[in-house]
């Protein structure tokens, strides 16, 4: 081996061992070993940087805020609301999620589409009276192979398409992965739904549930003017708040408060509906009924900030402006542009208006409030935030505007209209100007550890290959499989990859590992492309260990998993996907 190959090895092992440890945050281990090849000359200096401006970096930034719009806009819900149902038995019930989880997964983020399905997941379980871990890992899974059909779908697809660009002169397009992606996702789901959620351990004494368990509040919303719900009556609203997770405790008339026979009478504009659920499920059930925070003159205060609004918890303090008075009494509607949405009091049922009630010490709030006011109000009343838990208020009236926006862009790039980064770029551009996602808030989506992560490997994967260090490693793989057939070689270096994938980032192993494919094909004399297709599925196959997708790492807590949990479904889900995704890479992709 050369100088340079050494170096670059070295760096590459560095990078792996480190991020095994786990002691430094991946972002900065990779950063780091980027600097270090700048500095012993491995990587060019005027090189140093230019994995920040590759097009794989800059899809995986706009697919996150193009994610965040379509949550944002209500989108997701017209699909979850209809197929959620907590009485359905579990095999349905995860053969129905994981469907929908794989089929957002190809469209958004896998992360950003856990994130959205895992709150459903968990209230479904609890009304089913059922563990929640039973069905949370076939959901992260199902996510994760939702992924691999397009190539937005995850961050290993877009890499493997730019790296066909630069190598062979043009990338994947959209659609190319669905075929062998699609065999692949079928054939896991398929486990997952039938067989694999049998295989997780029932600890149901040990189970997290109490640890997802999410404060509830008691909150109003209001019937506006030209609502289709004028008429009805209050008990035919029972069927939406089921599925929605919500409480509809009663209602209020021209500041009444009305017992009895309130569940019999017919709603009017401005009749204010008093539930009890947690935020999530409250803006659900706001958004499909399409009702108001509050009556027209305090909505209309704060929707005359441009900024957009946000919902933040906050805790009530003895000496918070507010402890001993109500919401009504500070002014908190006109003086500051907040409406008071919601109260959650120790268990305790509010009975009074919302807005009318005396708040205490040790309350917890449920505030809507424009955007870029929100520190300065939970500062001017005196309460102490809770964790950031990334509520969002949904924009209803936009959903179908945001889902045109993203269909377009996508048809532009499958049919070669527009290239990819520039259609999620007048998308990210059409959300703001359309304010689904507030300009303030665009930043807030980016994972940047990921951009850093995909920055600073991609220089040095080029460095790997300028040095000839690809080509050592194709040729002790294919020294290895010499004599056997095509197959064999494919399913080594899908082993490889999947063992890879599952310990480290799958970023950094595509990286590395699509072009160890290219070398390979070259030296057998074949097709590359049914090789990259190997590592395209390998690398996203992380199924074994919590740390090898964000996505596993993301239930371990809500789940109440063990580490050693994973294999037991996740070992033969990958040799699943090995068995089903070799045939269909040979038939799609002839060598």
């Amino acid at each position: 081996m050369t100088t340079d190959q050494i170096i670059v090895f070295g760096l590459f092992g560095a990078v792996f061992a480190l991020l095994l440890w786990g002691r430094w945050r991946y972002d900065l281990v990779a950063f780091a070993a980027l600097m270090a090849g700048v500095v012993l000359g491995v990587v060019p200096t005027d090189r140093a940087f230019s994995g920040f401006g590759h097009p794989a970096t800059l899809v995986v930034a706009l697919v996150l805020i193009v994610s965040a719009g379509l949550v944002r806009s209500g989108a997701v819900y017209l699909i979850t609301r209809t197929l959620v149902d907590s009485t359905r038995a579990l095999g349905g019930h995860i053969a129905i999620m994981g469907g929908v989880a794989a089929a957002l997964s190809g469209f958004m983020n896998n992360v950003a589409a856990l994130a959205l399905l895992m709150p459903v997941d968990i209230q479904t379980a609890r009304k089913a009276g059922r563990a929640p871990r039973l069905s949370l890992m076939p959901l992260s899974f199902a996510t994760i192979l939702g992924g691999m059909v397009t190539l937005i779908g995850t961050p290993p697809n877009i890499i493997i398409a730019s790296i066909r660009q630069e190598t062979l002169g043009s990338p994947f397009k959209m659609f190319d992965f669905a075929p062998v992606g699609g065999v692949a996702a079928l054939a896991g789901l398929i486990f997952v739904a039938t067989v694999g959620w049998r295989l997780i351990p029932d600890r149901t004494d040990q189970t997290a549930e109490a640890m997802a368990e999410i404060k509830a509040y008691v909150a109003e919303l209001t019937v506006p003017e030209g609502s289709s719900l004028l008429g009805q009556r209050l008990a035919e609203l029972k069927p939406e708040a089921d599925k929605a997770d919500v409480a509809v405790l009663g209602i209020v008339r021209r500041g009444e408060r009305l017992y009895g026979t309130a569940r019999n009478i017919e709603l009017e504009p401005g009749d204010a509906l008093v539930l009890e659920a947690t935020p999530e499920a409250l803006d659900e059930f706001r958004a499909t009924l399409s009702l108001d925070f509050a009556e027209p003159t305090r909505q209309g205060y704060i929707q005359a900030e441009g900024a957009g609004m946000a919902l933040a918890e906050v805790v009530v303090t003895e000496q918070s402006r507010l402890n001993g008075r109500t919401a009504q009494q500070v002014g908190l509607a006109w003086r500051r542009r907040t409406i008071l949405l919601g109260i959650s009091r120790a268990g305790k049922r509010i009975t009074r208006q919302v807005r009318k009630t005396t708040i205490r010490s040790g309350d917890v709030l449920l505030l809507l409030l424009p955007s870029d006011t929100q520190t300065d109000v939970i500062d001017w009343l005196g309460t102490l935030p809770l964790a950031d838990r990334g509520l969002a208020v949904t924009q209803n009236t936009k959903t179908w505007l945001a889902i045109g926006l993203f269909l377009g862009a996508v048809a532009a790039a499958s049919f070669g209209l527009l290239y990819l980064p520039v259609a999620l770029g007048l998308v990210v551009v059409a959300y703001v100007l359309a304010q689904i996602v507030p300009v303030r808030e665009i930043y807030d989506h980016v994972e940047w550890p990921v951009v850093v992560l995909l920055g600073s490997m991609i220089p040095l994967g080029a460095a790997l290959e300028s040095t000839g260090g690809t080509r050592l490693i194709a040729d002790a793989l294919t020294a290895l499989t010499g004599g056997m057939p095509a197959w064999v070689t494919l399913a080594v270096l899908m082993v490889v990859t999947m063992t890879l994938s599952d310990v480290l980032n799958n970023t950094a192993t595509t990286i590395v590992a699509a072009p160890v494919g290219i070398q390979m094909a070259q030296s057998l004399g074949v097709n590359p492309d049914p090789f990259l297709m190997a590592v395209a599925i390998a690398a996203s196959s992380a199924f074994l260990t919590p740390i090898g997708h964000k996505n596993n790492t993301l239930i371990l807590g809500p789940g109440g998993y063990a580490f050693g949990d994973y294999w037991r479904m996740g070992l033969p889900l990958e040799i699943i996907v090995i068995a089903v995704s070799i045939p269909a890479i040979l038939v799609f992709w002839p060598l």
